[in-house]
């Protein structure tokens, strides 16, 4: 029998200790926001920047710890997924942040 060739797109999986690094960092990116709004010691707009850079952070953490999403693949599809990921935060984040600003406006 002839066996197929195998299409390796330069996708690799990750290893236990990979993921448990992933989630740990995931934990810990989700624990800071929690602790900034309930310790309350900082100013509002350093305590919105802490959890949109948080938030920012861990997005990129799930990218590539749990997608396998990097620059080191072979593959250019995951380098277009990436750079497709990160026009779509930019463009969610800062279409929340008009949105809320133009309804603070509009309502005080």
């Amino acid at each position: 029998m002839i066996q197929a060739p195998i299409d390796n797109t330069g996708a690799s999986r990750g290893s236990l200790k990979s993921y448990l690094t992933g989630f740990v960092l995931s934990l810990i990116l989700t624990a800071i926001p929690f602790s900034l709004v309930r310790n309350g010691t900082w100013s509002s707009p350093a305590i919105l920047a802490g959890i949109c850079s948080a938030g920012t952070v861990q997005i990129l953490v799930h990218l590539y710890y749990f997608l396998h999403l990097d620059t080191s693949s072979a593959a250019r599809w995951n380098v277009l997924a990436m750079i497709f990921t990160l026009l779509i935060m930019v463009l969610f984040v800062g279409g929340t942040i008009w949105i809320m600003s133009s309804l603070h406006y509009r309502m005080m």
